[in-house]
């Protein structure tokens, strides 16, 4: 056998963990997708003569990183495998389902990059990174270019055990530390203000005010003891989508992860925006059943906002709103 590679015509979608059937799901009801996929390797499908261009609003949320033109490479060594992809680019992360050991040895003669969990906050550069998947000891589908900067579309934070009062505060790590490296924007910081609705038990105010920001904390249940006596914390016992912006305003950010219908929330964003089209927000889109994916198009249609499906989120997306 000698190294050969083979262009393949189509797109394949790595989901997110325990969230195959939601990537399904999407590509049959966003995308209109019907077909079956033309090969699955593990939680990797293939999907013949699908191009980049059929995914103009986006590629799938519940896919955390999209193969956009891949490859199989056929090798008959660990350093041919490693060779031939160091040749085509720098930076490679794998997904794996069979040939473990074989996998971790192509991974050790690639160039390093961080595989490991996280502390928060990190910065995560913007450069390319391909995904390869090894098929059996000999062949691998892969793609150089890919719809994630993060290894595998996979961003995990080492976990503090001790400190938050949920682990609810692991999205707003995440949903902050997307928004850097899509727009650049800074982490809430000393001197700004922030509102955050439905607040308890306060997994995201406990990050936003140990970034140094003052928080404005609503919900109708108290937080955790631990953050009720911080200086930073304001807390008021309401319900936070009654209250007008000119009534408590103004603000630099605004936050949500209240359990809600996504009529509601856009009802709410909107009037924010409308109050300060240069707010910056990030609210969590909870699903309520089956899926309104005209709905959803009417966040993503907000100007400067991105929406995301995170590594924490389950039948959820983030909704992530940064003015340039």
């Amino acid at each position: 056998m000698s190294t050969k590679i083979k262009e393949l015509s189509g797109l394949a979608f790595l989901p997110f963990p325990e969230q195959v059937e939601m990537l399904l799901s999407e590509l049959k009801k966003r995308f209109s997708l019907n077909d079956k996929a033309t090969a699955r390797y593990g939680d990797l499908f293939y999907f013949e003569n699908l191009k980049a261009d059929d995914f103009k609003s986006g590629f799938p949320y519940w896919a955390r990183c999209t193969m956009i033109k891949p490859f199989l490479l056929t090798f008959d060594s660990i350093g041919e495998a490693a060779g031939e992809l160091k040749k085509i680019q720098r930076n490679w992360a794998p997904y794996q389902f069979t040939c473990f050991r074989r996998a971790n040895l192509i991974q050790e003669k690639l160039p390093y990059i961080n595989l490991k969990d996280r502390n928060f906050p990190v910065e995560i550069p913007s450069s390319q990174i391909g995904l390869y998947t090894l098929i059996d000891e000999h062949t691998m589908i892969a793609s150089a270019e890919t719809s994630s900067f993060l290894p595998a579309g996979s961003l995990r934070f080492i976990e503090d055990h001790e400190n938050p009062p949920s682990r609810a505060y692991l999205k707003i790590q995440e949903s902050l530390t997307m928004a850097r490296l899509f727009t650049g924007c800074e982490l809430p910081k000393a001197g700004d203000r922030c509102f955050e609705a439905g607040a308890c038990p306060g997994g995201w105010t406990w990050v936003l005010a140990g970034l140094g920001a003052a928080v404005f904390a609503v919900d109708r249940a108290p937080l955790a003891d631990s953050l009720m006596n911080n200086p930073l914390i304001t807390f008021q016992a309401h319900d936070a989508f009654t209250f007008k912006p000119e009534e408590i305003g103004p603000f630099d950010w605004i936050f949500s992860d209240v359990i809600c219908y996504p009529e509601r929330l856009l009802q709410w964003i909107t009037m924010w925006l409308e109050y300060n089209p240069n707010l910056k927000m990030i609210c969590t889109i909870k699903m309520q059943g089956e899926i309104d994916w005209p709905l959803i198009q009417k966040f993503a249609d907000i100007p400067h906002s991105r929406i995301l499906h995170l590594n924490y989120n389950k039948h959820e997306l983030t909704w992530i709103h940064i003015p340039a």
